[in-house]
Formats: C-alpha cells, structure tokens, sequence
C-alpha cells in the first residue's frame, strides 16, 4: 500500500523512465512560475519542451538539473531524488547551456580533453569528436568555427562523462538553416547511442521532426503533451488548403462562399473541416474559370497547436 503524499506514482515500478516530474511547484515570493506540473520522460527517447518567454521552461529545467530547489514536489532523475542525490545525478547527466562558450585559442580536440580532465572524466576524445561530426575540424581553434560548429563542440563537451541523459538548451537558436540540420544529424545519432535527450526549444520544426514527445508549458502550467502527431490530431479538426498564386478574384468567391481563409506570400490558405468542402471550392473554381498554379492539402502543423492552445507565437528572439 502507498500512503505517500503521491499516492499515484509508484516510481520503483517505473524502470522505463528517465526522469519524474510530480506536482512540482517553484514561488518566488508572490510569483508562482511553477504551477503544480506533472510531466515523464521515457529511456532513451527525445522530449521536447515548448513555451513562450516566463513560461517556466529554464525554471523547470534547472529544478531537474538539480541547480534550483523546487518549493514542492517530487522530481527524479534516474530514480534518483534531485533533493537527495545531487551528486550521483551531476554524474549521470550532461547540459549544454543556452550560452555556450568556450576558450578562443585553443583547438576542438584540446577543448573536449580539457574539459574531459575539469570533470576528472578519461573520455574517449576522438570518438566524441566523431559522433558530433567534427573530426575534420579537430585542429581547428574554437574562435574560428561557425555557431553551428561551435554547438557541435558544445555537445561533444556536454558527453564528456557519458551521461545517460542529456539537457540541450536552445542548441540551434540563431543558427542558419542548414547548420540547425547538421546540429538535428547529431541529435539523432544520439538517440542510436541510447541517450535520452531533453530539448527546449521554440522552433516548432524542429519539435516536430526530432521529437518523441512534445510538452507545451504556458504560465507555469503543461497545456498540453503527447507526440506531435498526438497533439496536431487531438487539438485541431480542420485542413489547410493552399492554393498557389491564385488568380486575384479567388478572395472574392470564398468571402461569397463564407469560407475562412487568408493570403500569404502570393498564396491563399483555406480552413477546411470535410473533404467535401475542398471539392466544392475546385468545382467553383472550375465553373467560374478561376485559374491557380497549383494545389497543397495539408494537416495543421505543430505551430498551428501552440497557437491555438496558447493564443501566442513563438518568435527566434522568445527565449524561456
């Protein structure tokens, strides 16, 4: 029988997860910025957690990394109790802060071994060069890599005592699009290496790639989660159509035909609840000699939850 005060949770029964997140709450004074959230993340897999600017993303996070004491709660990292194990959880976790930086003048392979040795870790230097794909830039000096490169490198820092569970703060904000690629290619091959990776992040592409599970905080409190495909078919009933540089009395017809729509970059996106209200606009469209380039049928997206649940946009500079 369980008389603790969670009577629900029965974490030693709970092998599978990594980390045990329990009717937490963080005040500061008069602030709640943590409000009585419960969240699990599974062994192995890539949880991704999404808010907008004092959602309590870094709050919640630092309580798990074990740098922030919770004011109530339950919150385990490997079974283990942040409140009595800090030192055993330090061990088996790596961080890549949002603000990574490292030492201008010294090399990739000379970064990685001396922060193996700060750590008093005897890593394998070459192979975690290797896993972030960097090994043609091992001789290279921090100061000369691009932002891409340099979190790579972060992340090589982040493995340096081969944690079973590692925290990645905003890994590709302000990243150009194909660097922000190169970083998700390591990610992956983190996840064939068992690790279970914990993302924040506002780019809603990039949760909705990478990510096996998808929470969304707003005001200290978890709205919603589940897998992206979970969350897009659960929170929003309707399709996108989007007809491609339209013919200009394409607004005209549908305000006639009461459909809601709008334009975009020379397109129109159209709501749609049934397939047969998408057959009905191409047969107006055919009867009425209105021509298009082209034609896109889609599910909503990930963004397209957060907007509804949150009322809120995440923008690159919103940084929780």
């Amino acid at each position: 029988m369980n008389n603790s005060k969670y009577p629900f949770v029965d974490f030693g029964s709970m092998p599978e997860y990594a980390i045990e997140v329990e009717n937490l709450v963080k005040r500061y004074k008069s602030v709640t910025a943590v409000d009585n959230i419960s969240f699990k993340v599974k062994k192995g897999e890539l949880f991704a957690f999404l808010g907008p600017n004092g959602a309590g993303k870094t709050t919640t996070v630092e309580i798990i990394e074990t740098i922030r004491k919770p004011t109530s709660g339950l919150v385990r990292v490997l079974g283990l109790d942040v409140m009595k194990n800090k030192i055993e959880i330090v061990r088996k976790i790596g961080v890549l802060p949002q603000e990574f930086s490292s030492f201008d003048n010294i090399t990739v392979w000379e970064t990685v071994n001396y922060y193996s040795k700060l750590f008093g870790m005897k890593a394998d230097v070459d192979k975690l060069i290797e896993l972030v794909n960097l090994s043609d830039k091992r001789n290279e000096r921090y100061k000369n890599l691009s932002g891409g490169l340099k979190q790579r490198l972060g992340i090589a820092i982040s493995l340096v005592n081969d944690p079973e569970v590692v925290f990645l703060d905003e890994p590709t904000t302000g990243l150009d699009p194909r660097a922000r690629r190169e970083v998700w290619s390591v990610l992956h091959g983190l996840k064939k290496e068992g690790k279970t990776i914990f993302l924040t992040t506002h780019y809603m592409e990039e949760a909705e790639l990478l990510a096996d599970t998808v929470a969304i905080i707003s005001k200290g409190k978890i709205i919603a989660a589940g897998s992206p495909n979970e969350l897009i078919d659960k929170n929003t009933k309707y399709m996108i159509v989007t007809l491609k540089n339209p013919d200009k009395k394409i607004p005209e017809m549908l305000c006639k035909m009461g459909c809601e729509f709008e334009n975009s970059n020379r397109d129109v996106k159209i709501k749609v609840e049934r397939n047969e209200e998408i057959l009905t606009i191409l047969n107006k469209l055919k009867e009425e000699n209105i021509n298009y380039n082209g034609l896109d049928v889609r599910k909503p997206n990930l963004e397209e939850v957060f907007l509804n649940l949150t009322g809120e946009i995440l923008h690159e500079e919103a940084k929780a």
